[in-house]
């Protein structure tokens, strides 16, 4: 499940999205640290996944501040992944991968987990529009270029926290 794309080229945010949180273990662990795990042998445990790549993808995301690195023994030197403001802004994507997966891959009745809102409802997450509120269709969307940096260039010159 190595990461192979090159994006740094491209002048696309979502090319540019994929270069930070598009490798598979990389959203598998935002999806566990959205769950409430925060610590690497946690994560390990749970995914499987090799201890070398997990340091990488858990450095990778601290280095995008996506994840915040707390220190909470000092012998031996361990740490908790924490949520930043610009990580759990990632939660639309991990619930839009979800639902994605329990329509064409489980199919309707065979979801493994079901999320339920406040109101007691199991959740089925939408898009709307910010300014009017509708539920946003495909032919409602039209594109408008702009001239924009390389991925390369934005990333390198990318705040690490959120903006505002």
């Amino acid at each position: 499940m190595g990461r192979t794309a090159n994006y740094s080229n491209e002048r696309c945010s979502v090319a540019a999205a994929l270069s930070v949180v598009g490798d598979p273990w990389t959203l598998l662990i935002l999806r566990d640290a959205f769950f409430g795990v925060t610590r690497f042998d946690e994560w390990q445990a749970r995914l499987g996944v090799a201890r070398n790549v997990l340091a990488a993808r858990l450095r990778t995301l601290v280095d995008h501040g996506i994840l915040q690195a707390q220190l909470y023994s000092q012998h031996p030197p361990r740490k908790n992944y924490l949520l930043t403001p610009k990580g759990r802004d990632l939660r639309p994507v991990i619930m839009s991968l979800k639902a994605w997966g329990d329509r064409y891959v489980y199919g309707s009745g065979q979801e493994p987990v079901d999320f339920i809102h406040a109101c007691g409802a199991v959740l089925a997450p939408r898009m709307v529009c910010g300014a009017c509120g509708e539920t946003i269709r495909g032919r409602d969307i039209s594109a408008s270029r702009r001239d924009a940096a390389t991925v390369g260039e934005a990333l390198a010159k990318a705040p690490r926290d959120a903006p505002g």
